[in-house]
């Protein structure tokens, strides 16, 4: 007696859905509508003959380049190439300028005077004609001196010993051969405390006779 009943109920539940959904349709606060698109912008005439002029102004430059790609690429490995080449050559040109700049260049030659040699050769016979041996060569020694610190000041430091200026390789080889002669002689008589002779002294003067006409080759440092 009780399946008729039951039978009705999704028939009552289907119908009430239906009402339920035409009521949120035509409720008008849902769009179920769909949206409008926008409009197709339209495009103004003179931007239309603005292209046609640029087509028709660049199309035979377009044709050209790509009929002539290869040689367009060419051309601009070439300028690659070139812009290479001007940096190392701006890099590099420096360098070997200031390289060349460092190379042992040879100057005017310098030697002391004549008349200032024969000077200092009368006033140390002078002193070893009295029999004052050491005294002429230590004479000889510190002229000898003086005359390359004209020369080349920047060979010289206050500090610098006889032995030290004996060494310098700017000297010429005889010009450094006889300071160090000089020099040793000066040093026995002063630190071995034992006096010059005549021969000794003779040895001095010779020796400062080749230092003053060896040339003093100056160098650039």
């Amino acid at each position: 007696m009780t399946a008729p009943a039951s039978a009705k109920v999704p028939a009552n539940d289907a119908a009430a859905a239906e009402a339920a959904w035409r009521s949120i349709r035509e409720s008008g606060d849902i769009q179920f509508a769909p949206v409008p698109p926008d409009p197709v912008p339209v495009t103004p005439d003179w931007l239309k003959a603005l292209g046609r002029f640029l087509e028709w102004l660049l199309s035979p430059l377009g044709r050209l380049l790509g009929g002539s790609w290869s040689v367009i690429e060419m051309l601009m490995l070439v300028g690659a190439g070139l812009g290479v080449l001007w940096i190392a050559w701006s890099l590099l040109w420096p360098l070997w300028r200031e390289r060349g700049t460092h190379r042992r260049v040879a100057e005017p030659e310098w030697a002391p005077l004549r008349e200032e040699a024969l000077a200092l050769l009368e006033d140390a016979d002078r002193l070893a004609a009295q029999g004052l041996y050491g005294e002429a060569a230590h004479l000889l020694l510190k002229r000898s001196v003086g005359q390359i610190a004209r020369a080349r000041p920047d060979w010289l430091a206050p500090s610098s010993t006889a032995r030290e200026i004996g060494t310098i390789t700017g000297l010429p080889g005889e010009a450094r051969a006889a300071f160090g002669t000089i020099a040793s002689l000066v040093e026995r008589a002063r630190y071995a405390l034992r006096p010059l002779g005549a021969d000794e002294w003779s040895t001095a003067r010779e020796a400062y006779s080749r230092f003053a006409i060896a040339p003093l080759t100056v160098a650039a440092q």
